[in-house]
């Protein structure tokens, strides 16, 4: 259907075998208009022997049936009339780009003073809105890595350990279990060093990590 060529790319079909109805969206951001619902004739007359097949079975029954399959035979002629009556109406909705082509609803994606879709022409305080609050996001993130927060913190305790009574977490460096009271190991215990090169050995080490000798 040719008129379609120059319409949104994106529409929903709602017809039915009893009526035909239409969605078109915003190329853009998708907000959309609905057309207004259309009867089909002979899904109209399809329904009426349908009812009456109903209430009288037999012949009538076969009767909506074959009113039916005249419908679908006939309907593509009927649905395309429907599109084009549909789309006529819906351009009043939407605005198109002369650069980009694109067809746009006017309320949110177009820019009446530069004449065309904000994709191509974005509206200059949004623009400027937008950018200014990208900046910010950028800015704050730059500073925020440019901060010490680990100023306070000593490495050189060995980060968290056990308590070998409870099991409670505490600080590499911390003397006393803050739970049971009982004393830190690895806080309290003298420092060794190996024997062959001098260098400290971490509690339970079983070889010198700068030397490879035994501890």
């Amino acid at each position: 259907m040719n008129d379609m060529i120059q319409f949104v790319a994106n529409y929903d079909d709602l017809s039915t075998d009893r009526g035909y109805q239409f969605r078109f969206h915003c190329d853009k951001c998708g907000n959309g208009h609905m057309s207004a619902y259309e009867a089909s004739v002979m899904g109209t007359a399809a329904g009426f022997l349908n009812a009456a097949g109903n209430l009288f079975g037999g012949i009538l029954g076969s009767a909506g049936s074959s009113a039916y399959e005249i419908q679908r035979a006939v309907g593509g002629k009927g649905h395309d009339d429907a599109l084009r009556k549909a789309v006529i109406a819906g351009k009043e909705y939407f605005k198109q780009c002369s650069r980009c082509g694109h067809w746009v609803c006017p309320d949110v994606c177009w820019n009446a003073r530069a004449g065309m879709c904000e994709s191509c022409a974005p509206d200059e305080q949004e623009e400027l809105a937008a950018q200014k609050a990208q900046a910010t996001a950028e800015q704050i993130a730059t500073k925020t890595r440019e901060q010490n927060y680990v100023q306070g913190l000593d490495f050189s305790k060995g980060g968290m350990v056990a308590c070998g009574n409870c099991n409670a977490r505490m600080s590499a460096g911390t003397k006393f279990c803050p739970e049971c009271g009982t004393p830190n190991a690895a806080a309290t215990a003298k420092p060794k060093f190996c024997s062959s090169c001098g260098g400290k050995l971490e509690p339970g080490a079983k070889f010198c990590p700068e030397c490879g000798g035994k501890a």
